[in-house]
């Protein structure tokens, strides 16, 4: 009997080492250590890593990039306001003057005309349109913007590279200067030139030697404005007569930036326009004296006084 009962503990014990060896270990036995029960759960890159720190959960849902850089940088770039026109008068232009500078300095109306074999710096009268004073160009120039500077009247061309510089009251030749680019508009803010070439660069220049003294690009929103043409400068702003357009920018010459536009579509009627060969508006002056506004273009018929209607 005894040796029954001892062969059974015998056979017994052994069942047990084999359970033992056998079975699988309990789940989350080892949950120190074991990568099935800690390794995703606790600090795996698929539980924590996203669920917890994960960019896209994290990242995107509660403080995220994209989210915050739209807010910051809105792709969309605010307006600045346009300004219609009320027209004050009409003056009686050269229908023949192909205008590419005016200038309005103490009640005499000073103006730059182009083309080749045509090109003219002529002193009008501003009741009349007669031509008063003029001195022509040598053909190979084509006559550009106008600026006027203490006793000096400056007057670029297109495509020569030279500026030519008069004695205001007598129209003498007295100096030229010479530049890289084209040139087209040109104005005086007091103390420099302020040049345009038809791109998006306003150029300021010392009107003693007419070295480049800075530059900056013209921009509507982050956009260029280029075909920039006839200028003016009013209120410490670049006018603009944008090429072959019928709106006039107005830029902060410290930025580039476009502060405002002025739309004079409309200003020229078809009836002024009937079997003419009127081209693109082009021609500002400012009386700094009373603030009066003075608009015209190439082959005009009439030069306008206007005056600035505000938007609503």
């Amino acid at each position: 009997m005894l040796r029954r009962l001892g062969l059974l503990g015998v056979l017994l014990a052994l069942a047990l080492v084999v359970l033992v060896l056998v079975l699988p270990p309990v789940a989350g036995r080892d949950t120190s250590s074991g990568t099935a029960a800690t390794g995703t759960a606790a600090t795996g890159t698929a539980a924590t890593g996203t669920a917890a720190t994960g960019t896209a959960a994290t990242g995107t849902a509660a403080t995220g990039t994209v989210s915050t850089r739209a807010r910051a940088t809105p792709t969309v770039a605010e307006t600045v306001p346009t300004y219609g026109y009320r027209v004050v008068a009409e003056y009686p232009h050269d229908a023949d003057a192909f205008t590419q500078g005016l200038v309005y300095r103490e009640g005499v109306l000073y103006e730059g005309t182009g083309l080749n074999g045509e090109s003219t710096l002529r002193r009008v009268a501003l009741e009349t349109g007669a031509v008063e004073q003029s001195v022509a160009l040598d053909a190979e120039h084509f006559g550009e913007g106008i600026a006027i500077a203490g006793d000096r009247v400056y007057q670029l061309t297109w495509q020569t590279g030279t500026c030519f510089v008069y004695d205001r009251e007598t129209f003498a030749l007295v100096d030229t200067f010479t530049y890289p680019t084209e040139g087209w508009g040109l104005a005086t803010d007091g103390a420099r030139l302020v040049m345009s070439d038809g791109t998006d660069q306003l150029y300021f220049r010392d009107p003693e030697t007419f070295a480049e003294v800075g530059r900056v690009a013209v921009r509507d929103g982050g956009e260029p404005v280029r075909n920039l043409n006839e200028l003016e400068v009013d209120g410490g702003e670049v006018w603009a007569n944008v090429w072959q357009t019928d709106r006039i920018a107005r830029i902060d010459p410290a930025t580039g930036s476009v502060v405002g536009w002025i739309d004079l579509a409309g200003l020229l009627s078809a009836e002024d326009r009937q079997g003419r060969e009127v081209d693109v508006l082009n021609g500002i002056a400012h009386d700094p004296e009373t603030g009066r506004i003075f608009v015209t273009g190439k082959l005009w018929p009439t030069l306008f006084e206007i005056e600035l209607v505000p938007p609503r």
